[in-house]
């Protein structure tokens, strides 16, 4: 029996998902009916890893708003695009794996409203209009498997379009972000805003399985940058009670928020102990502007990273022992760095390795491994993007502290050390009552240290690159150690030299999305 005919017991990691879902699976009203027959027939050419091109037909469905109380409709909707067509040959998307790809990027909102094809999705900067329209009827789009993409369509952009060509089901949801406020003043996109609207595109997802296209058993999320931050808490914390009243309050489906696997391009998480982390990786590099942050602050923040990763009790990948702050530069040059570089370099021609190495002599190249220090690879990487502290700013000017605001107030410290610290003479020195919830809310660390959850994903795709100085490269190593702990199973890996937002291996996520939901083994669109 195939595991599309098992739909709701089907087995995740060894336990099997008993059918809360299907038992939750009508909507809170009428409103949250998926209407099937409502699509726009749409073809696109794209282009795949390897440069071939293919013609995909596919349905499209324009925004449709997912919650039945919508603060901002214009945010809180999704589009969806299942594939029909591809080169030619019929395919049915009714069981394929549904992508779930967010393009949220900084906290920022993101929406939809406006899309007129696959990949329509956006952050809509600053709060003002929302992204302009994608193509709608014939486009054309080649991923490059070796390129950057940007922090707003994030690495999801492409994958779109690869995951539509693989014959996967694409849905894009809008969010609400931090700077969206109401003609009072008041903003209504801070913390908790973006997860709560995710989890509801999910519920309304799952409350219309069998009507709208795709598996909904086998939901991958997938963010970059803070989208990745989501995503990963997007996984983390499926069904849990804690945002049962927010997601209430805006009549979101009566369903499971439970996704099957994420996908975490260079994630911003875990922002309460973010500075320390940050601190301690990147604390002894310049600015770009030559200037050495303030010692006396980067060494308070080292401190209070290593008392938090003391307390975590994590151990590393591939039987490396204990994480502390101690032997963590050890951790990352053995488990990520020198793998990283040195797939980097074997994939390279032998006068082009030469003419890399030349120029960076701090690696040791032998027996086709790569080899080198802690703190040759952080003079190589150069200059650190943020100042300290890195997210809770002292003058509260860090995206961050926005994304704590509440009310009318537009940025909040969300760190006792912050707060301590405030330089604006707005601060009370204290983080507001409200913020320990908040940030429980908004940190998957909580879902899979403090309350671990048993209804999270079990399936883990993280990436980011060497040169990502937008956060401490402990904190997706952290993410990943603590799930590979608990027995999920962990893809994670580390771009050689590539910035932040870098995705060079999306033909390697669509095939593993694939493989993790045990789809596409039979014909295209069919599952055996």
């Amino acid at each position: 029996m195939g595991i599309g005919a098992t739909a709701g017991v089907a087995a995740v990691g060894g336990i099997a998902l008993s059918a809360q879902a299907s038992s939750k699976s009508s909507s809170s009203s009428d409103s949250l009916k998926f209407d099937a027959d409502a699509y726009a027939k749409l073809t696109t050419t794209i282009t795949d890893t390897e440069g071939t091109e293919h013609n995909v037909t596919y349905h499209f469905w324009k925004a449709i708003t997912y919650v039945a109380n919508p603060v901002d409709a214009t945010y809180q909707s999704l589009i969806v695009s299942a594939p029909v067509e591809i080169d030619g040959t019929a395919v049915d998307p009714a069981n394929a794996p549904i992508l779930l790809a967010n393009s949220i990027g900084g906290y920022m909102p993101s929406s939809v409203a406006d899309a007129t094809a696959v990949g329509g999705g956006g952050s809509a900067m600053g709060g003002g209009a929302a992204p302009s329209a994608a193509p709608s009827s014939s486009t054309s789009a080649a991923p490059n498997a070796n390129a950057n993409t940007n922090t707003t369509g994030g690495a999801t952009a492409g994958n779109q379009l690869l995951a539509l060509a693989a014959g996967y089901v694409v849905i894009e949801p809008g969010a609400r972000g931090r700077t969206l406020k109401n003609s009072d003043g008041e903003y209504y996109g801070t913390a908790p805003a973006a997860i709560v609207d995710l989890k509801a595109a999910v519920r309304y997802i799952k409350a219309n399985q069998g009507l709208i296209p795709g598996d909904t058993e086998r939901i991958v999320s997938a963010g970059t940058s803070a989208g990745g931050a989501l995503s990963s808490l997007l996984g983390a914390s499926g069904d849990s009670p804690v945002y049962d009243k927010y997601l209430e309050e805006l009549g979101a489906a009566d369903a499971s928020d439970a996704v099957f696997a994420v996908g975490a391009w260079c994630p911003i998480t875990d922002l309460e102990h973010a500075d320390g982390a940050y601190e301690w990786n990147w604390g002894t590099n310049d600015l770009a502007t030559g200037k050495q942050v303030d010692q006396s602050v980067s060494k308070d923040l080292k401190a209070q990273f290593a008392e938090y990763q003391a307390g975590l009790k994590l151990r590393g990948l591939a039987g490396f022992g204990p994480l502390t702050a101690r032997n963590y530069d050890d951790y990352l040059v053995e488990q990520y760095l020198q793998p990283s570089a040195t797939r980097y370099l074997a994939a390279l021609s032998d006068s082009d390795r030469e003419t890399y190495l030349a120029k960076n002599t701090f690696i040791t190249w032998s027996g086709g491994r790569a080899a080198f220090a802690w703190d040759d690879f952080l003079t190589h990487v150069g200059a650190r993007k943020k100042d300290t502290p890195a997210f809770d700013a002292f003058d509260l000017s860090a995206g961050e502290n926005n994304e704590f605001g509440a009310g009318t107030t537009e940025t909040r410290h969300f760190t006792a050390y912050g707060a301590k610290n405030d330089s604006t003479g707005l601060s009370t020195k204290r983080v507001a009552a409200d913020v320990p919830e908040k940030l429980n809310l908004m940190n998957p660390m909580y879902h899979l240290v403090e309350k671990v959850n048993d209804r999270r994903s079990k399936h883990w795709w993280i990436r980011l690159g060497t040169s990502d100085s937008d956060t401490s490269h402990v904190i997706s190593a952290n993410l990943a150690a603590r799930l590979d702990n608990l027995g999920d199973d962990v893809n994670h890996l580390y771009y050689w030299d590539e910035g932040h937002g870098a995705n060079t291996d999306p033909g390697d996520f669509i095939t593993w999305i694939g493989t993790v939901t045990s789809y596409g083994k039979g014909k295209k669109g069919k599952r055996n």
